[in-house]
């Protein structure tokens, strides 16, 4: 099939390249001319412009946006739909919050130009391994689409989950378990790390991984991370959020849903980000002055 494909970052890149790879034909556009040399390297057909990416593509078109979430992909989503026609169909890969999945479909609706959100999971390791794919949208685009979903998943990695918006809300789901299983790994590891025992983290992480109950690719992660630096001593502890977990406990407290692990693991990302917290600096003075326990100054 055809695709034009905006964004060549860390993700873009390589799922343009597993497109090629699969026979598809991908013009594709980045502002970095570097990134564009790379996907021309790959196979790709490069465009000069987002109008320039429109006009090489045979209409139906089907234009893949992976750019940045927020502003970026909102700026490009309705860029690249004054540039369509009827017909033509807008893939939003990135993490983009469902109800502007929602909102978008019902204003290029008005132009019959269709829209799919494809929640994309499989980070820079999806080149060799496949992106798992959960896809909302109307049922027609997403069948004639089917080739190159099929293309960047792995054997049974996508499925059409629902009506737009359907896509990003599984997705915003799936990281906020993924927040959640990071948090549990890292607490165990940290607890080993201060055993007396003087435990081998990365053979325990091997170890794990074979017919073990918590056994995840994540692990397998975790065993490369430690065989690298059993200490992680090259790393300093400070953990960013994309936003999903943000929203899905949003989108819980507005249906009554208790997230306890989920909200514990964002707010745990919070503190990491801090050189040093208000909070327990009012802890050691409130202890000082009611018990007179030491501080430290």
């Amino acid at each position: 099939m055809e695709i034009g494909f905006i964004g060549l970052g860390k993700m873009g890149l390589n799922m343009v390249t597993r497109l090629q790879q699969a026979g598809h034909h991908v013009t594709a556009y980045d502002r970095s001319p570097e990134a564009l040399a790379q996907a021309t390297t790959a196979g790709c057909s490069a465009a000069t412009s987002l109008a320039d990416l429109v006009q090489r593509l045979k209409a139906p078109r089907a234009v893949w946006i992976m750019v940045p979430s927020g502003p970026p992909t909102e700026e490009t989503v309705q860029a690249v739909a004054m540039l369509l026609e009827s017909g033509d169909v807008v893939i939003d890969g990135g993490n983009t919050r469902f109800h502007d999945d929602v909102r978008r479909a019902k204003e290029l609706a008005a132009k019959n130009v269709q829209y799919i959100d494809a929640g994309t999971s499989g980070g820079i390791w999806g080149l060799k391994n496949g992106y798992c794919l959960m896809i909302g949208g109307e049922r027609d685009p997403v069948n004639r689409l089917a080739p190159i979903f099929t293309s960047l998943a792995p054997p049974n990695g996508w499925a059409h989950v629902g009506a737009a918006g359907a896509g990003h809300y599984v997705k915003m789901v799936h990281n906020g378990i993924e927040y959640s299983l990071m948090q549990a790994y890292a607490e165990g590891f940290e607890l080993m790390s201060k055993s007396d025992y003087r435990l081998d983290l990365p053979r325990i992480a091997d170890l794990w991984m074979q017919g073990s109950v918590v056994r995840s690719w994540l692990l397998e992660l975790a065993a490369s991370a430690l065989r690298e630096d059993p200490r992680l001593e090259s790393l300093k502890g400070y953990v960013q959020d994309s936003g999903e977990g943000r929203w899905m406990i949003a989108d819980a407290i507005e249906k009554d849903v208790p997230v306890p692990t989920l909200t514990l693991a964002l707010f745990t990302r919070f503190r990491s980000r801090q050189t040093e917290s208000f909070a327990e600096k009012m802890l050691a003075a409130l202890r000082n002055a009611f018990g007179g326990h030491a501080v430290k100054r």
